[in-house]
């Protein structure tokens, strides 16, 4: 049974956090039911609340529920919906999932499992690159085990990338540049790979091909129908990335001119339209200085970076994605796609770029975007616990202007007038990204994230000074004395002193004298206990008060650098030594997995193991000691 205008009547949306809550409101503005499903962990998350209905899956672990193909098709059975959308990630690009929402009488809101085969497969899908015409990098595709793999990467030579053969978001990939990024060995490289697959895919599969880092990650939006129509959306560039996932897009690239987008596009629409694609699907390339490119994935699912498009074009994807999985034919062409101005897309993370991007998790005491004039996507709010069962975003921020100029000025105002508090982020290094003159300028590589020492952004003094002033109007000023404040921004402590002067005010920020601003006039500030956000025409900062943490009474510390602690809580994948073994400084002694991605725990110095704490498949809390290391004899 179809809903008005040949729309599905009710949509189980088979994910959580933000692309839950997104895909709802479009479903909602067009009339749809929706139906939410929810772990343990995610009973009071936001897109619960917002769905018509929501359904109960399992417990907090992604396998135990998310990736769990007959809760979710219970869920669909019992809610009453008509059809399913998958999202990004989990099950979204798993061929088998499709399959049996069809096989259950549902609509699949996404391209038909023979596709997700041919094209969601990374090594299939490099195959009919090929037939295509497209160029590919050097490979391997045989999968036939963890020592076999390593031994044809050993032939073929560093750098490569270890990619997973299903799914993506960065998980299951290893970039191996030199055997320094393999400390533990290529074959131990290659099992870790596996398991974050597996752990994120339900697939461990993987393929190897040559690494290059000199390039551009670019990707083709592409839309198809069940009639063979299609069209390309134009394409985001995604080169700014961490631990190979993206945290900046944006479009149009810099990069591309009108005919080598074009050239793109038609490469795009070809890999697909061979597959039978249906619906919306992204064609990810590596576009090379020279221009040449090079054929790297399909993603066969809506993109977490969309958005970027939607602001270029003016059209809803996922709209779009719903009218074509009940049979209708696409309802644009070519000619009715039109490029106006600049997008970008910014990822907040819940992480520290500072401690290789360790995830943060804790429960967020504020969490509010205060910039009206950007888009949010945001998964979270206020008072929810950020855990360690799921990726770590928490929001996309996205905006557009004419130009890219403009652009990169309204990305900075919308991170600044972001509030955040009760885990650390990655606003700060997302501000002083937008500052960098290489990004600015647009030269920036796949790579050069990773080699570039950014300048922390600063804030305005006058800025500051306005929000200390307000405080001291507020009441936190004595007749006597001065006002002292130290005020967080994106991370960083900055100390204000301010004093009533026979004039009005004096401050000093960061040790500097700093005339404070007129509030009331073009600056104001709203003191809440939280913190202080300050208005200066369109911009807003919001300075939250620096918090003093409290280490608990009689907690035990051993010797600080003999010990190897969890930085965040997790699962324990791996222990790798036992009592009595002599271990050297920098070697992995443990596996733990958080967020869905590993993280190798080592040695902070050569030594004897005296204790171990834990075991594979343990829990473990943030900061608890795993091993005990003691000198050698």
């Amino acid at each position: 049974m179809s809903g008005a205008d040949g729309l599905p009547r009710c949509v189980l949306v088979a994910n959580r956090g933000e692309i839950a809550s997104r895909i709802m409101r479009t479903c909602r503005r067009l009339g749809v039911g929706t139906v939410a499903v929810y772990s343990d962990a995610d009973r009071s998350a936001p897109h619960v609340a917002y769905a018509d209905r929501a359904v109960r899956i399992g417990a907090a672990p992604a396998a135990d529920s998310y990736l769990h193909i007959p809760a979710l098709l219970e869920a669909a059975r019992s809610s009453g919906a008509d059809a399913v959308h998958p999202g990004y990630g989990f099950l979204s690009e798993r061929a088998d999932f499709a399959q049996a929402v069809v096989d259950a009488g549902l609509t699949w809101i996404g391209p038909p499992s023979s596709a997700i085969e041919e094209l969601g497969d990374k090594v299939s899908a490099r195959r009919l690159a090929i037939a295509s015409g497209v160029p590919v990098a050097e490979g391997v595709e045989e999968d036939e085990g963890d020592a076999a793999l390593s031994s044809a990467i050993e032939e073929m030579g560093l750098p490569v990338m270890i990619k997973a053969a299903a799914g993506g978001g960065g998980r299951g990939m290893r970039l191996l540049r030199t055997s320094d990024d393999a400390p533990d060995g290529i074959e131990a490289a290659v099992a870790g790979a596996r398991r974050e697959a597996q752990a994120a895919f339900g697939d461990g599969r993987l393929l190897v091909e040559r690494a290059m880092s000199d390039g551009r990650h670019v990707e083709v939006q592409v839309l198809f129908d069940e009639h063979g129509n299609g069209v390309h959306l134009g394409e985001r560039d995604c080169s700014v990335q961490r631990r190979r996932q993206k945290v900046i897009e944006e479009s149009p690239s810099p990069a591309v001119d009108d005919a080598l987008r074009e050239e793109l596009g038609r490469a795009a629409l070809d890999v697909c339209r061979t597959a039978g694609y249906v619906g919306a699907g992204t064609v990810e390339f590596m576009l090379m200085p020279d221009g040449a490119f090079m054929f790297l994935e399909v993603n066969t699912r809506l993109q977490v970076e969309h958005p970027v498009t939607e602001m270029l074009t003016g059209l809803d994807l996922v709209e779009l994605q719903l009218r074509v999985s009940r049979g209708d034919p696409l309802p644009v062409t070519a000619d009715d796609v039109t490029f106006t101005g600049h997008a970008i897309e910014t990822r907040i993370y819940a992480e520290d770029p500072s401690r290789g991007y360790v995830p943060s998790t804790g429960r967020l005491r504020w969490f509010e975007a205060l910039d009206g004039r950007a888009r949010h996507d945001v998964g979270p709010a206020t008072g929810d616990l950020v855990t360690a069962h799921y990726d770590p975003m928490l929001a996309k921020t996205i905006v557009h202007a004419e130009t890219r100029s403009e652009a990169l000025d309204r990305a900075t105002e919308a991170l600044d007038a972001w509030a955040i508090e009760g885990v650390t982020t990655n606003l700060g290094q997302l501000a002083s990204i937008f500052e960098s003159e290489d990004f600015r300028a647009g030269s920036v590589d796949i790579g050069w994230l990773d080699r570039v020492e950014l300048q922390q952004r600063e804030p305005p003094g006058a800025a500051l000074a306005a929000a200390a002033v307000a405080e001291a109007r507020a009441g936190a000023w004595r007749s006597s004395g001065e006002l002292a404040r130290k005020y967080l921004l994106h991370g960083r402590t900055h100390d204000v002193r301010v004093s009533r002067t026979t004039d009005g005010w004096s401050a000093v920020v960061d040790g500097a004298e700093h005339d404070p601003v007129d509030l009331g006039r073009d600056w104001t500030a709203d003191v809440s206990p939280r913190g202080v956000v300050v208005r200066h025409n369109d911009q807003r900062w919001v300075f939250l008060r620096e918090r003093r943490r409290r280490t608990g009474a009689g907690r035990s510390r051993a010797a600080g650098a003999n010990v190897v602690r969890a930085p965040m809580p997790g699962t324990m994948i791996e222990v790798l030594v036992a009592v009595g073994d002599e271990v050297e400084a920098g070697q992995t002694l443990a596996v733990m997995e958080a967020m869905k991605i590993e993280h190798l725990l080592s040695a902070p110095n050569a030594g004897v193991v005296k204790m171990v704490h834990t075991s594979a498949g343990a829990s473990v809390d943030e900061d608890a000691v795993l091993i005990e290391l003691g000198a050698t004899s």
